[in-house]
């Protein structure tokens, strides 16, 4: 049995077949369409969930159930003596403060260990990387927990959103400014920022919002990161609810603008996507955990 085993959930855009490579296990998010329920990349795939999504049903997202969670970290005890559970920051889902409470509780206390640190899409994927490796080189599930956890505000993403429907629907814009802004081609683009995701900045087209991040991304690196990046430290990373060909050519826009740095890019995890709809492209960075 192995000594320390990572768990997340599906908001980490991590499928089920990549967790399998990694070793690790990912609890599937649960989807509510006309009150019937789906479970991502179980029982919903990214194309069945567009096709749903722009047809107009009714979607709800859900917190996954205590038992769902509890389930999971039992499969996992079985493979391994303790769990770093990784889920969607505590900003944007209650889940985290759900699993805090039950890993209070036996037989989970001293043998599950939950972060919060603020991560969602491909940043919380970063995080279970950056999880593994300090497993791998011998820290233990709780210095993990708080290596991550210190780390928290070592971090940031700007997603650029295509259309304004689904953002008056999740009641982040007001039906006039959505109407206002499909009308003057206005497309916002989003800040996610230590746990909580807000409005950054509005661009008149979307080669202008694409242009935004990429800027706002090299000032942070220049300043907030600036540290990091001297070492070498920082993780570039990149997300997308675009087509195909929409994120290649957006991935090389990126590689254009920081050349010499390599890119990890996701499919942008349903759980996000159903706020930002099809089309969404986003940018931005991790830094390396500091070791202690």
């Amino acid at each position: 049995m192995k000594k320390i085993g990572v768990i997340t959930d599906s908001h980490s855009g991590i499928t089920q077949r990549q967790a399998e490579e990694l070793g690790i296990l990912v609890l599937p998010m649960p989807f509510y369409f006309n009150d019937e329920c789906y479970y991502e990349d179980v029982s919903l795939s990214r194309e069945e969930f567009f096709e749903k999504l722009d047809s107009g049903v009714k979607i709800a997202t859900s917190q996954p159930s205590p038992t769902e969670v509890m389930k999971l970290w039992d499969k996992g005890l079985q493979q391994f003596e303790q769990i770093v559970y990784i889920p969607i920051s505590s900003g944007l889902s209650g889940s985290c403060a759900t699993a805090l409470g039950l890993a209070l509780e036996e037989p989970y206390f001293g043998k599950v260990f939950v972060v919060d640190n603020g991560r969602v899409s491909t940043p919380l994927h970063r995080s279970v990387l950056d999880a593994l490796e300090l497993a791998e080189e011998g820290y233990s599930a709780q210095e993990i927990k708080k290596m991550l956890e210190e780390n928290r505000d070592k971090m940031v993403i700007y997603v650029g959103v295509e259309t304004l429907e689904h953002l008056k629907q999740g009641g982040r814009v007001s039906q006039a400014s959505a109407a206002l802004g499909t009308v003057l081609n206005i497309k916002p683009v989003l800040k996610f920022d230590v746990g909580t995701l807000d409005a950054f900045k509005k661009c008149h087209g979307f080669a202008k919002a694409r242009r935004a991040m990429i800027e706002a991304m090299q000032h942070d690196l220049e300043t907030t990161f600036r540290e990091w990046a001297q070492k070498g430290e920082v993780y570039l990373l990149a997300a997308s609810s675009a087509s195909p060909e929409v994120t290649e050519d957006w991935l090389a826009e990126i590689k254009e603008a920081f050349p010499g740095m390599d890119v990890m890019c996701d499919a942008l995890s349903l759980g996000v996507s159903c706020h930002i709809g099809q089309g969404g492209l986003g940018i931005g960075c991790s830094c390396r955990p500091k070791r202690r």
